[in-house]
């Protein structure tokens, strides 16, 4: 028996715990206003506390708590200095790590799902996990045919665990809104609950690590191993060393810093164009830099790992964002809001001024105004403050947007990849990588156009 189900009254009295503890701190935050404290140290200090015990909570849970901490470490540039400084570390942990699955329940499922002599299909196989994610852990192991390979086993009973998990988590979202500025945690929340079904599926992960790396093989940027074997609940693909992001993150030179950054902007864009799928679970556990890119082994490649949730496009990405980010550029701001209006992200009960509609974009586009752009931690806080003051026209304009459902998981992913970036301190060229990638960025040659036509 798993110990996710064994543990269900703890885990969800660990949760519960939360919204108790929040409400109190925003009693003694209360009262210190009462006792002429300034409101901003206050609010801070109150914020600083609900980080406290949110990540403690967090970092003793697997299922539904850490698949949430993982989401919500990327934004972590979004948060006051001294806020964010001293959890840092406790978030770089999530994305890493968590307590391992007993040897005695990997080899049951093993049993189970391999057959009982599952060992003879292994060389070796390392009984102590190397990673833990939220629903599963992976091991180290050689295949027969002698390559070396990561196993990723489920923890029984995790599906049940993570809904339970974010179902309470999702009871006290707002609660926990003060917490990242400008984000709403309720949908973010309620998309990680409508991909769990897909994210237990490892014959769906399969396929979409397979077409990737299918795709980037021999690719001198970018690096996805091949999947060995797949059963229920057991993931088999080639191994993978490398360094994580996160040790970039918290140690690396800027040079590392500006080439992860390079190739996961390359990434997040290239990916739907080559496959027709985006990775969208960007967080910095799942990428790791190696050595041997295009200029040597000096050089660095990125390596990506999970494709446990993906976003199906076709088409990849949609060429709409291409065209309003290229007409919010040069200043076309009634056609941008005629675009935004045609594709939902302005309801037709609402009517806006276009001209605040590209005051409200123009800054969270900065980044593609310039041929290169460093992103920081105060960038991102910025512009999470400005979304976030009710006194900013900025918020007041953005309670009036809409997100339609089909964007939803790509916005998530864009945000997540730069808060990514931030977290680097990344200098990176994304506009290069718009123009070569990203859908209706580039208007097309009428010429080109022309000879199209006349050639049907």
């Amino acid at each position: 028996m798993s110990d996710l189900p064994r543990k269900a009254v703890t885990r969800t009295a660990k949760l519960a715990a939360l919204p108790l503890g929040i409400a109190g701190r925003a009693t003694w935050g209360f009262g210190k206003r009462i006792v002429g404290e300034s409101a901003e140290l206050v609010g801070r200090e109150l914020q600083q506390r609900t980080a406290e015990q949110l990540f403690k909570v967090l970092g003793e849970l697997k299922g539904g708590a850490m698949k949430f901490g993982q989401a919500l470490s990327v934004f972590e540039s979004a948060l006051p200095e001294e806020v964010a400084g001293p959890y840092r570390a406790a978030l770089t942990k999530l994305q890493e790590a968590a307590p391992p699955m007993p040897t005695r329940t990997v080899h049951a499922v093993l049993d189970e799902r391999l057959g009982e002599g599952w060992h003879e299909l292994f060389l070796e196989f390392e009984d102590k996990p190397a990673a833990a994610a939220s629903i599963g852990q992976v091991h180290r192991g050689v295949w027969h045919d002698g390559r070396e390979v990561a196993v990723k086993v489920q923890y029984p009973g995790a599906g049940e665990a993570l809904l339970s998990d974010l179902n309470q988590l999702s009871r006290f979202s707002r609660l926990l809104g003060p917490l990242i500025p400008g984000m709403d945690i309720k949908p973010l929340i309620a998309e990680l609950k409508d991909r769990v079904s897909e994210e237990l599926d490892y014959g769906l992960e399969a396929q979409a690590q397979q077409a990737h790396a299918e795709e980037f093989t021999d690719d001198p940027d970018v690096v996805v191993p091949q999947v060995v074997h797949q059963s229920d609940q057991v993931l088999v693909t080639e191994w993978m060393d490398g360094i994580p992001l996160s040790e970039i993150i918290s140690d690396g030179t800027q040079e590392q810093r500006n080439r992860a950054g390079q190739l996961l902007a390359r990434f997040l864009f290239s990916g739907p164009a080559r496959t027709g799928l985006l990775h969208a679970d960007p967080h910095p556990g799942n990428f790791r830099l190696l050595p041997g890119g295009p200029e040597g082994e000096d050089d660095w490649r990125l390596g990506v790992l999970d494709f446990g949730t993906v976003d199906r496009l076709p088409g990849g990405l949609p060429a709409t964002i291409g065209e309003s980010l290229r007409m919010t550029l040069d200043g076309e701001a009634e056609a941008v809001y005629e675009l935004l209006c045609a594709e939902g992200f302005v309801k037709e009960t609402i009517e806006l001024d276009p001209d605040a509609v590209m005051d409200y974009l123009l800054p969270i586009i900065e980044p593609a105004q310039v041929e290169e752009f460093t992103f920081t931690r105060g960038w991102m806080r910025n512009q999470a403050a400005r979304v976030a003051d009710p006194r900013s026209p900025a918020y007041q304009l953005g309670k009036q947007l809409n997100l339609p459902p089909s964007y939803l998981l790509i916005h998530r992913v864009t945000l997540s990849t730069i808060g990514v970036l931030c977290q680097l301190g990344a200098t990176v060229r994304l506009r290069e990588e718009l123009e070569e990638w990203l859908p209706g960025f580039v208007p097309e040659d009428p010429v080109d156009g022309e000879e199209a036509v006349a050639e049907a």
